[in-house]
Order: C-alpha cells, then structure tokens, then sequence
C-alpha cells in the first residue's frame, strides 16, 4: 500500500528565482497538505550526506556544489499515494520530457537546475524527511 507522505525540496535555482511561493502553491493546489516546512542553506558537507546515495556516481561533486550554493526550501507533503502523486507533479527529471504543467516544465532550467527534487519511493521519503525534520517539526 502507498504511503500517504512524501518528501521535496525546492532547490537553489527556483528559490534564488523567486518561485517557491508559486511551487508551493501548486502543491497545494494539487491537494497536498504541508506537514512540515523550513527554508534553509545545506553545507556542502550536508548535500554530500543527503545525496550518499549517489557518491559514486560522476555528477556527485557538482550535485553537493549546486545543492549548497543558496537556500533551499524543505517540506514533507502528505496526501493518499503521495510519492507516485507527487512525481507526477513535478514531472520529468530532465525539463525538455516533462509534460505540460508540470512543476518541472514550468520551473526548470536545465536537468541540473530543475526547480524540486521528489522522494522516489515511501521508504526515501521517510529517510529524506527525517534528514531535515524531527518529530516535533511536523503536524500531526
């Protein structure tokens, strides 16, 4: 059964570009419910933790550099079938294949700089959101 929260963050490029209220409003628009929500700076020390996952891949470097060079905004969403909702939402990683409307088509730049990041399954949406948030950070 799919879990009903799941975890974004809006990345340095939209948020230097002054789209997190629009994004944010999207999110809502689309039924989800803001449990919890911070804006925020990660260092590079803290990107290379978020982002292990892909320490061995060749982009890691320049994904911790772009990640903590401005402020983010960090958010757990909650809504039935939340991760799978919410990928549809923002849309394909690289802008140019994701499809009219979405977060991603409106808002990104290029496949580096496009606009959110979406947890991928129940499990890294759990893992994600308590990276950034403790228990008494959320509503119930």
């Amino acid at each position: 059964m799919a879990g009903n929260r799941t975890f974004t963050m809006i990345k340095p490029d939209a948020f230097a570009a002054g789209n997190s209220g629009a994004i944010l409003k999207m999110i809502e628009e689309a039924g989800f419910k803001i449990v919890a929500l911070k804006a925020t700076q990660l260092t590079p020390e803290l990107a290379g933790k978020f982002y292990a996952v892909h320490k061995e891949r060749p982009f890691y470097a320049d994904l911790c550099k772009y990640m903590s060079s401005g402020p983010i905004i960090a958010a757990i969403l909650e809504k039935e079938n939340a991760v799978e909702d919410f990928r549809t939402l923002i849309g394909a990683t690289n802008p140019a294949n994701a499809a009219e409307g979405t977060i991603r088509k409106i808002f990104a730049t290029s496949i580096e700089a496009n606009a959110v990041h979406g947890s991928d399954s129940d499990e890294n949406a759990e893992i994600e959101g308590n990276f950034f948030f403790n228990q008494f950070d959320r509503v119930r």
